[in-house]
């Protein structure tokens, strides 16, 4: 394996980051609840790890603003041009990876 400095290993991470961000941006298709239960995480948690992250370096980023760099526009915006309404399969998909079965 090639041995990454402590700055490539951060600037790579960083790439990887915006190339996922962009890529969910650009699926607006997949919905929140289908990536919560295929992946485990959705676009909301992602903006919460980045909000968590400012945090611990000592910038004040707020939950929206958090949201906003993730989902390329104010949440609210998205989830009207975006979501739907989760169906019943999802909703037992959900309840089910999450009560542990």
């Amino acid at each position: 394996m090639t041995k990454l400095n402590e700055m490539q290993k951060t600037e790579l991470e960083a790439a990887a980051f915006r190339r996922l961000v962009a890529h969910l941006r650009e699926r607006s298709d997949v919905q929140n609840i289908d990536l919560m239960n295929l992946a485990g995480f959705c676009r909301n948690c992602l903006s919460r790890w980045y909000q968590e992250a400012a945090v611990e370096t000592g910038i004040a980023l707020t939950k929206d603003d958090a949201r906003e760099i993730v989902y390329g526009m104010p949440y609210e915006d998205w989830r009207a041009q975006h979501q739907t309404e989760a169906t019943e399969g999802q909703k037992a998909a959900f309840e089910r990876s999450h009560n542990g079965e």
